[in-house]
């Protein structure tokens, strides 16, 4: 039946009660919550997987830069994108390499990729790569609290690396670092090492270093504008950025990884006489005023003094001009018999020698004929430099013909006088004109300093270098550079011990320190007694009887008895603990790479006192030197590293670490200590 309602009349909704409100309420709010998890959780597994996506085992990479933590999750590496940023969203991820096709500013080729670990060191290779020519690419990197090492032999030294005011990146190339002070020096390698990571820039890369010394960084560039560095023929002038980074557990074991990565190794050990017993050189006595005269007198009153000698070292301006390759015959009447006279009496001459020919020798026309020379761009002429002694050019030792010239005639003065080597000088790219050409076209202009190094092979036993670019198979003495006859961190001593740290952490291991006492310059100036002052030459001399190598050009009879007395022991003492000590690390170097002179940190790897100690430094892992380089100074603060050591005194100290305080250390004496094992526990040295 059907219900009909009097049309006027309407019917009435019945109202919702309370409880019928609640729990539509209720309804309404579970499906919001439910729909914003269900977002929520959606863009979290977005965001997750992207997170997942751009990390690599203990690498977290963002779109300004990447960190690096360790095992144990704490940041041990930290790197700022500057010249641009990745746009993530063009990152992707395949097995162990991470790769992004744009930034900011447009196309380009970024990648990182894990290199398989070995033992307990972690490496990632980076590479930025730009599409357009003339830019640049720049990265930073913080030192923040760790403590650095490594880089360039510079002018003002320290261990571990000191920042000093703002720096715009500059080109990381061979300098005379004496004559051009805020230049990087003569002995570099594009490697750097920390308490908790190291990293090495590739050879390709057109390196330009900088720093921030507010911020403690450095700024790592690469670029061709306004640059020394070119790009190939055939190759467009894209920069590029490649590095590798290495984590690891402790800082010894980072950097012999590296070493055994990067660097090669010297494959022969220079002369046992090198080790043992001085060189003598004539330089700083005689200067340019060298003659046959004056060499002989200073021959006799070595034996007169009853010194030792691995060789004597005929300096600059023996020969008429540069690039001849004999003797002066006005300065040098009777080379020949000289030469005998010089042998007879037991002696080995070495000769200071270079890569220049004086526009007046007659050696000059042989090298315009030849095409011997580095030429001005595009043309067939020398380029011409400003020399020590005048204007000439200077050899191209990338030309085959150049190389093998060179070398004839320095095999020709070998054979004609008996000469045992040669002492190489200058080869820095600073002395290369602004612009030049090379017979085969140089993009790094450090490689010019390679080619140079290469020039010592055959005469490697005595010979020496004072430029080094990945030349860490040439198994010669590499020389640090002049030092001036003061005592603080700018090329005096003081910047001895950093100096030799760094060379040697660098992969160099046969390191001569140079001239005993400096050169009697002081800040470019020459000492007006012509003498570098007692104490500093009795304090440099100690010093010098505990590195790999001695030379004496200040000679100690110049000064009193007493001083002569000093050299004689300290000369001992180098002849008899130092030489057989480093003779035998010379002989592993071969296989290890290990540095021959290194710092407390090498068997105190976790020691943060250790990082920090730029006075002392170790021979092998068994002998440590503390010498003393204040003036004034009769005792100085000593580190013994955790082990048994037995002091020079014949003391015994067990109870380490510890710094012994105010340790006296009388004017002829030097703080050394030796590992005491077991069976050397009872022996005094």
């Amino acid at each position: 039946m059907y219900t009909f309602l009097p049309e006027n009349i309407t019917p009435v909704r019945q109202k919702a009660n309370k409880v019928q409100k609640s729990i539509i309420g209720a309804i309404i709010l579970g499906l919001i919550l439910v729909n914003t998890a269900a977002v929520s959780w959606y863009y979290y597994s977005v965001s997750f997987r992207k997170a997942e996506r751009l990390k690599i085992e203990l690498l977290d990479l963002r779109k300004d830069g990447f960190i690096i933590r360790n095992r144990q999750g704490r940041q041990v590496f930290r790197l700022a994108f500057e010249s641009g940023v990745l746009d993530l969203e063009s990152c992707s991820k395949y097995r162990d390499i991470l790769n992004c096709t744009r930034s900011d500013k447009g196309k380009l080729n970024f990648f990182i990729q894990k290199v398989n670990p070995k033992d307990t060191v972690m490496c990632y290779r980076v590479r930025w790569e730009e599409f357009v020519a003339d830019t640049e690419v720049q990265h930073t990197m913080y030192l923040d609290d760790a403590y650095w090492y490594g880089g360039a032999e510079m002018s003002t030294q320290h261990w571990p690396i000191k920042l000093f005011g703002y720096q715009e990146p500059k080109p990381f190339v061979t300098s005379d670092v004496y004559s051009f002070r805020d230049r990087f020096g003569g002995i570099l390698e594009r490697y750097w090492l920390s308490s908790n990571a190291a990293i090495k820039i590739n050879d390709s890369v057109p390196f330009h270093l900088g720093w921030n010394s507010t911020e403690k960084s450095l700024f790592f560039e690469a670029r061709y504008k306004e640059s020394p560095y070119k790009a190939l023929p055939g190759h467009q002038p894209f920069p590029e950025l490649s590095y590798r980074v290495c984590v690891g557990s402790d800082i010894t074991s980072i950097h012999k990884y590296m070493v055994s990565r990067y660097f090669n190794k010297p494959t022969k050990i220079p002369s046992e006489s090198s080790f043992k017993y001085p060189i003598w050189s004539t330089w700083a006595l005689y200067k340019t005023d060298i003659d046959q005269d004056k060499l002989l007198r200073f021959a006799e009153k070595i034996k007169k003094n009853k010194f030792n000698y691995s060789h004597i070292e005929i300096d600059d301006m023996y020969s008429e001009t540069y690039g001849d390759f004999d003797f002066d015959p006005v300065k040098f009447p009777n080379a020949t018999e000289m030469f005998a006279k010089m042998k007879e009496d037991g002696f080995n001459v070495t000769l200071w020698i270079h890569p220049f020919i004086h526009s007046n020798s007659s050696n000059f026309g042989v090298g315009i004929e030849r095409e011997l020379f580095v030429k001005e761009p595009n043309s067939q002429l020398p380029a011409m430099v400003q020399l020590w002694n005048g204007i000439g050019a200077i050899l191209d030792f990338t030309n085959p013909n150049a190389r093998d010239w060179f070398q004839n005639n320095l095999k020709r003065l070998r054979t004609k006088y008996g000469i045992s080597s040669f002492k190489f000088d200058a080869g820095e790219t600073s002395y290369l004109p602004e612009q030049f050409s090379t017979y085969q076209p140089l993009s790094d202009p450090s490689m010019f300093s390679r080619r140079y190094t290469e020039m010592a092979i055959p005469f490697y036993d005595r010979a020496e270098l004072r430029v080094g670019y990945q030349s860490q198979n040439i198994s010669c003495f590499f020389r640090i550079i002049d030092r001036d006859s003061v005592w603080g961190y700018e090329l005096g001593l003081k910047s001895l011990i950093p100096t030799v740290l760094t060379i040697s952490m660098l992969g160099y291991p046969f390191i001569l320190p140079d001239m005993i006492g400096g050169n009697i310059y002081t800040n470019g100036t020459l000492n007006p007694d012509r003498i570098p002052d007692r104490e500093l030459y009795i304090r440099w001399l100690e010093l010098s009887a505990f590195m790999p190598s001695m030379k004496f050009s200040v000679p100690p009879w110049l000064y009193d008895q007493e001083v002569i007395e000093i050299a004689q022991k300290f000369t001992q003492i180098h002849a008899t603990l130092v030489a057989p000590l480093l003779l035998e690390l010379a002989g592993e170097v071969t296989n290890t790479g290990d540095p021959i002179i290194r710092p407390i940190w090498w068997i105190s790897p976790n020691d943060e006192n250790a990082y920090k100690i730029d006075s002392q430094f170790l021979i092998g892992d068994t002998l440590m030197v503390a010498p003393v380089l204040d003036p004034g100074k009769e005792e100085r603060d000593v580190y013994l590293p955790e082990g048994h050591w037995r002091s020079y005194k014949g003391e015994y100290f067990q109870s380490t670490p510890v710094l012994l305080t105010d340790y006296p250390v009388d004017l002829d004496e030097v703080a050394y200590f030796i590992w005491a094992s077991e069976e050397t526990v009872n022996t005094k040295y």
